[in-house]
């Protein structure tokens, strides 16, 4: 769906077109649910939070401003939703602190791209799962969902600082983690 294509049918759904609506709840509904399942790792929980995330959307689309793209603003429903079923994610996300990040790696060189065996695709995503929730909602934003470093502070209304803390940890983890995995890839 092209952009200006999805501009139109939101502003057909803000008018009260249900059928413009259904047609981005097909669209992003996938999109929303994943982004519930990987930070609630609980299939019904995730199912509830994509009904309720739409609901919600539904009842405030006549708010919605396109200032911010319509994805970010369904992600921004979903997390506080999220929020709402982890409440200690909130506090794990507040309490990183920006100032102790130096030299952030090179984003080029992510670490799906030096993978290179199933196997050790298998051991990422249990390690991304074993991330604490924080972690694995911040770097499902980047690396699953591929949002900037800013649209994931507008998402979970964090400063940019502590997004960028967030991740540069999390990837930390899981290099540590990953450790072993990769020494065996290249040695």
């Amino acid at each position: 769906m092209k952009q200006d294509d999805e501009q139109g049918i939101i502003r057909q759904a803000q008018a009260g077109d249900t059928a413009a609506f259904a047609t981005l709840v097909e669209k992003y509904g996938q999109l929303v649910f994943n982004l519930a399942l990987r930070t609630l790792h609980d299939r019904l929980e995730a199912e509830d939070i994509a009904q309720e995330t739409f609901v919600r959307a539904w009842r405030a689309l006549p708010r919605f401003r396109a200032e911010a793209q319509f994805t970010t603003w369904l992600y921004r429903i979903t997390i506080n939703l999220c929020y709402n079923r982890l409440p200690h994610l909130r506090q794990e996300l507040a309490a990183m602190d920006a100032d102790e990040v130096t030299g952030l790696p090179d984003e080029r060189q992510t670490m799906e791209t030096r993978l290179v065996t199933v196997e050790l695709m298998a051991q990422v995503q249990t390690a991304v799962i074993n991330l604490p929730d924080s972690y694995r909602l911040l770097i499902t934003l980047r690396h699953i969902h591929d949002l900037s470093y800013q649209e994931i502070a507008e998402v979970t209304n964090l400063p940019l600082g502590s997004v960028k803390t967030g991740i540069f940890r999390a990837r930390r983890l899981l290099r540590q983690v990953l450790q072993p995995y990769e020494e065996l890839t290249h040695g």
